[in-house]
């Protein structure tokens, strides 16, 4: 795994664009309705913050990016819902997932206008609330007005503790600050804990008779 991950800092410390890039489309995709349910924006955002103590990426640019890609991603789901309204959430490919559907709206009609801010932290509804908010007919002023604050807490959350993390594996346990084994001890940690909760998720929602339950036939 170290053979991979210097190859891969390396690169990224040549061509920070690239992993801007990656971060943008990282928050983008998890909003999009059943991608961001099989992306693993956080994942990446989280793995990825820990080139940032190290120089290889910038704070600003890091948080930025992250929370551009955020807003426009709900944003586009939220105004897919709201054009066609409840329509979208009967329409392919949102009807193979009719349990993840009806979480979220039953999430939505719980929490109301907070399950907007609540849904950003939450897989996999995440990426079903904002159209959902849409197809219920919340008016976009409100939708807004959650919505950017939720992100605006969301990106740093998902962003400073690997900066933190890193940096303190620097000043406190010794390491070389221009050196890779604090960055390889973040990322292999992220993604360690990612597959663990992967398949916690997946065999709990099995033993429940399936997070995606398919298609029922309509008349």
């Amino acid at each position: 795994m170290t053979s991979f991950l210097d190859p891969l800092i390396s690169f990224v410390s040549a061509h920070a664009w690239l992993a801007y890039l990656t971060l943008f489309l990282a928050a983008l995709l998890e909003a999009v309705p059943v991608v961001g349910s099989v992306v693993p924006g956080s994942t990446i955002i989280l793995a990825l913050s820990a080139l940032v103590p190290g120089g290889d990426l910038k704070l600003q640019w890091v948080l930025l990016v992250a929370a551009l890609g955020a807003v426009l991603g709900d944003g586009s789901a939220y105004w897919i819902g709201h054009r066609r309204q409840r329509e979208i959430l009967d329409t392919w490919p949102l009807t193979n997932y009719p349990r993840v559907v009806e979480e979220s709206e039953s999430f939505f009609n719980r929490f109301g206008t907070w399950a907007v801010f609540f849904a950003r932290f939450v897989p996999p509804i995440r990426a079903f609330v904002p159209v959902t908010a849409g197809a219920l007919g919340m008016a976009p002023v409100r939708f807004y007005a959650i919505n950017i604050p939720a992100i605006l807490v969301w990106a740093p959350a998902h962003v400073l503790p690997g900066v933190l993390a890193v940096s303190a594996l620097h000043e406190y346990a010794g390491l070389h600050h221009h050196g890779h084994i604090g960055k390889h001890i973040w990322i292999l940690s992220v993604v360690g804990v990612a597959i663990i909760l992967g398949l916690a998720i997946w065999i709990i929602r099995r033993r429940q008779g399936g997070g995606v339950a398919a298609a029922k036939p309509r008349a």
